[in-house]
């Protein structure tokens, strides 16, 4: 009796082991075949994962916005480490889980205009233990607005430029994260849901749009897939008055 004990536990021990090693392994580096939907004036998420918050920003506060734990506005630019400054738009916060495919691609069609490599002394933790059984498993939003590692964290700021505007992709590493791989370098044209990076295990990428013209298409809690799903709709406008 105790032989075949043995036996079983064995065989879950090692059962448990390779379904680890195979989605850690395999099932995580999975690169689907993503079809863009039709619509010019669409922009797509570029990465898989849950919205975990979505705020207007404005020259009023600075080009920041605010949040509700601090009560202070937080910079775009300290997001992105880069770029321009007092515009308005809106940031679109994306959290990828470990079970979220780790490609990032492009919202819409346009020009690598900058990229902008930030590293960190030492990457904070994204979510505590229950915020992150919470969006990996229970698949349920988190505001993670306020945490510090946004503003601290190792990232990769990729700038693309449009015909009717500007947006950026903030992608931040998790503590465990092990490296960001760029596909593109500045100065390169892009269509929309073209490959642009990798990013290792648990992450996040904020989708920052220089427009107020925008329409979300999203909300809080959704599920999207990166280089399918539209977030937001864009209406063109004569000169450039929606670059301001």
């Amino acid at each position: 009796m105790v032989k075949w004990s043995l036996i079983i536990l064995a065989a879950v021990i090692l059962g448990i082991t390779a379904i680890y090693l195979y989605i850690r392994q395999v099932w995580f580096y999975r690169d689907p075949v993503r079809i863009p939907p039709p619509g010019e004036n669409l922009i797509l998420a570029p990465a898989d994962g849950k919205i975990v918050y979505i705020y207007p920003f404005n020259t009023f506060n600075k080009g920041g916005v605010v949040s509700e734990k601090l009560g202070l506005p937080i910079r775009i630019t300290e997001i992105t480490k880069g770029g321009a400054q007092d515009k308005s738009g809106w940031l679109i916060g994306i959290y990828m889980s470990p079970l979220d495919v780790h490609f990032n691609y492009a919202p819409l069609a346009g020009k690598i205009t900058d990229i902008i490599y930030t590293p960190a002394v030492a990457n904070l933790p994204m979510v505590d233990l229950w915020e992150y059984i919470r969006l990996t498993y229970f698949r349920k939003a988190v505001n993670l607005i306020s945490h510090r590692y946004r503003l601290v964290n190792e990232r990769l700021t990729l700038f693309i430029g449009h015909e009717h505007l500007d947006l950026a992709l903030v992608e931040i590493a998790d503590k465990f994260v092990n490296k960001i791989t760029c596909f593109v370098k500045p100065g390169q044209e892009v269509v929309k849901g073209h490959k642009l990076s990798f990013i290792e295990r648990g992450s996040q990428v904020d989708l920052v749009i220089f427009s107020q013209k925008i329409e979300p298409l999203v909300k809080v809690g959704q599920q999207v897939y990166g280089g399918q799903t539209p977030v937001c709709q864009f209406f063109p406008c004569k000169g450039e008055e929606n670059k301001t």
